[in-house]
């Protein structure tokens, strides 16, 4: 069987599991049997499969139909043109998250503090465009930390950032002038309508506080003036309806709002605070 005709016949399979963007899906995964660069793909599509490029394709294409997503599938993500490994104990890095990235790269900083690191995407993105920084990055889930610490390795700045189990700011040292998070922000009553691949694969830990979606933000804003530098700023992911609220645990514990930026969608997605 070609590679072609293995796709011809998974696509309809993910179709019929409800899955959106089945054949991106399904190509993703070929590419990932037959050890290719998915950008490569389209050229080799007419190549024979050998007995394991298929059985590998195939057991893929079998967790893909049980909502598996792709990246743990694959064993990682495409994120702000780097390659982070993925697993079921980190959230898989969203495209949205790269706004933060963008508005954090808008203006100089040397110390960097990541509130709630999962994979590492944002700390290890913002260090390997800023070679001259360094940074911290926390998370309370030991299991995150070390794929954090394999993404530092891949990206080539491991020896510019510690890594520190940390709920919050509780084992944090020093002070930062940018401090970073994407926290869970789902609210309890939420959850239920999440699709599966994320509420059936993903760490609830990291998507929900199991109350109102705010209380890591109340948590990160509550002592940050002892983290930041006078000059630094906090940037953070919100949810979509969020804007207001954490706009105003945040003016409540002495800053201000300097930025607010819409995903591509036109929501807002992210906020950023300085001190009046």
């Amino acid at each position: 069987m070609t590679g072609q005709e293995a796709l011809m016949h998974a696509i309809p399979r993910l179709r019929a599991a409800g899955i959106d963007g089945a054949a991106r899906d399904a190509r993703l995964i070929l590419a990932h049997a037959m050890e290719l660069e998915a950008s490569r793909l389209t050229l080799h599509l007419h190549d024979v499969l050998t007995d394991a490029q298929y059985a590998s394709f195939d057991s893929a294409i079998a967790r893909r139909e049980e909502r598996v997503p792709v990246s743990q599938i694959i064993g990682g993500r495409a994120f702000y043109g780097h390659w982070f490994k993925v697993t079921r104990n980190v959230l898989d890095p969203r495209p949205e998250t790269e706004l933060l990235i963008e508005t954090a790269l808008e203006r100089p900083f040397d110390r960097v503090l990541d509130l709630g690191t999962g994979t590492g995407c944002i700390i290890l993105s913002l260090l390997a465009a800023r070679p001259e920084s360094t940074g911290v990055a926390s998370d309370i889930s030991a299991d995150a930390l070390e794929i954090a610490k394999v993404n530092a390795d891949l990206l080539a700045v491991a020896g510019r950032v510690s890594f520190v189990r940390s709920d919050w700011y509780e084992s944090i040292e020093g002070t930062f002038n940018l401090i970073v998070s994407n926290p869970p922000y789902i609210a309890a009553d939420e959850m239920a309508d999440l699709s599966p691949e994320v509420k059936d694969h993903e760490p609830h830990l990291a998507l929900t506080d199991f109350g109102d979606g705010l209380d890591a933000y109340r948590a990160i804003a509550a002592v940050a003036d002892d983290y930041l530098t006078p000059d630094g700023r906090i940037l953070v992911e919100i949810g979509p309806t969020q804007a207001q609220d954490v706009s105003e645990i945040f003016e409540t514990a002495g800053f201000a709002v300097a930025d607010i930026r819409q995903d591509l969608d036109g929501r807002d997605r992210v906020l950023a605070f300085v001190r009046p």
